[in-house]
């Protein structure tokens, strides 16, 4: 039984969570109810094979924009406050990384794929979009509004203890709409939760994996410029081209980025961001500044300061080859101001970290 007010068990609003019905219109109708009180909780219990999204993605929503199968209604008040809770943190980094060892005589790494966190997940085939500007679609995304220029239509949305899965074509082998976007709301909060993918990447001994990705997609597209506070704990993303898509007044203190062709990417950061640790596995670029109005947020000045990165540089023989890393800065246009410092664990101790641009970013091994 559901109730006017306090938290709304998605189960008992309607979804099934059994991996087969369309939950769709269940988590819809409560995330409308929850926002059109002014906020709330929509909690989510663990099942085994999850919730299934299966609904296209709507291009708008009373003349706002959308492109999110799921979307977070705009209010005129920008007073909504929501969180999406699963029933436990989620375990991070299980199944994605496929590599194939140099060395013949040693076995290629395979991990299981076990069900183990609280997950929604899309089997929607997002059309491609090949413009970088062009609003991206997802799984999940907050209404476009018209407040400040982050053009924010929510006040705070809180993720936590739940993973998102976009669809991956096993013939493409990349996937064509993002996880999260949450670009339009003015505050976001996210612990013990990933952004992925709906399998694994690939299999190095049947030949096929991750492929360079024209489609431009991320697992988790933080707020948008002109945004307040943004909060990260305990956070993966993986298997898009793009890993966290970030702005200004973001403090994280764990981040987990792996199989992205960017894994760090910051849009404006006019107020400092600091990130404690970031672990960064396979991942051609880990530190960017876009180079373009991606996903239509204007570039600027990025001020950050990260405290360490830890990575994998992947090379040749491994593979996916489109994650093997080539640089640990890129920033042409020399618009990243701060510092970082940086630590190869495997090969363990290699002084290898790359920077195209970055003049202004400090770099230094630990």
């Amino acid at each position: 039984m559901t109730h006017e007010f306090g938290p709304i068990n998605i189960l008992e609003a309607g979804a099934k969570g059994d991996g087969v019905t369309d939950d769709t219109d269940a988590i819809q109708e409560a995330i409308n109810r929850v926002c059109a009180r002014g906020g709330g909780k929509l909690f989510f219990p663990f099942t085994p094979r999850g919730y299934r999204i299966a609904r296209p993605a709507c291009e708008e929503i009373d003349g706002h924009r959308c492109r999110g199968q799921l979307y977070i209604p705009f209010r005129t008040d920008l007073r909504a406050n929501i969180q999406f809770e699963g029933e436990m943190p989620c375990k991070l980094l299980y199944s994605y990384m496929v590599r194939r060892q140099n060395n013949p005589a040693l076995p290629n790494t395979h991990f299981d794929r076990p069900n183990v966190n609280t997950f929604l997940f899309s089997d929607w085939e997002a059309p491609e979009e090949h413009d970088p500007e062009a609003r991206p679609w997802s799984l999940l995304a907050a209404l476009e509004g018209d407040i400040a220029k982050g053009r924010f239509g929510v006040a705070n949305v809180s993720i936590s203890n739940l993973e998102f899965q976009s669809r991956l074509d096993p013939d493409k082998l990349y996937p064509t709409a993002s996880a999260v976007n949450l670009q339009n709301a003015s505050r976001a909060n996210i612990s013990d939760s990933q952004f992925c993918l709906d399998r694994n990447i690939g299999d190095a001994d049947l030949g096929r994996w991750l492929q360079p990705n024209p489609c431009h997609t991320a697992a988790l597209i933080m707020s948008g410029d002109q945004n307040d506070d943004n909060v990260l704990h305990n956070v993966a993303a993986q298997g898009h081209r793009y890993g966290f898509v970030l702005g200004e007044h973001v403090v994280a203190d764990y981040l987990y980025v792996h199989n992205s062709e960017q894994a760090l990417i910051f849009h404006d950061s006019s107020h400092l961001s600091q990130i404690n640790h970031v672990v960064a596995q396979h991942n051609q670029k880990i530190v960017n500044t876009t180079e373009n109005n991606l996903f239509g947020m204007r570039p600027g000045p990025c001020h950050v300061e990260i405290a360490g990165i830890d990575f994998e540089a992947g090379g040749p023989g491994h593979v996916p080859e489109v994650s093997n890393m080539t640089h640990g800065v890129w920033d042409p246009g020399n618009r990243l101001f701060g510092r970082l410092g940086y630590h190869c664990g495997c090969p363990c101790g290699l002084d290898f970290f790359p920077k195209q641009g970055g003049a202004n970013m400090t770099c230094h091994r630990l």
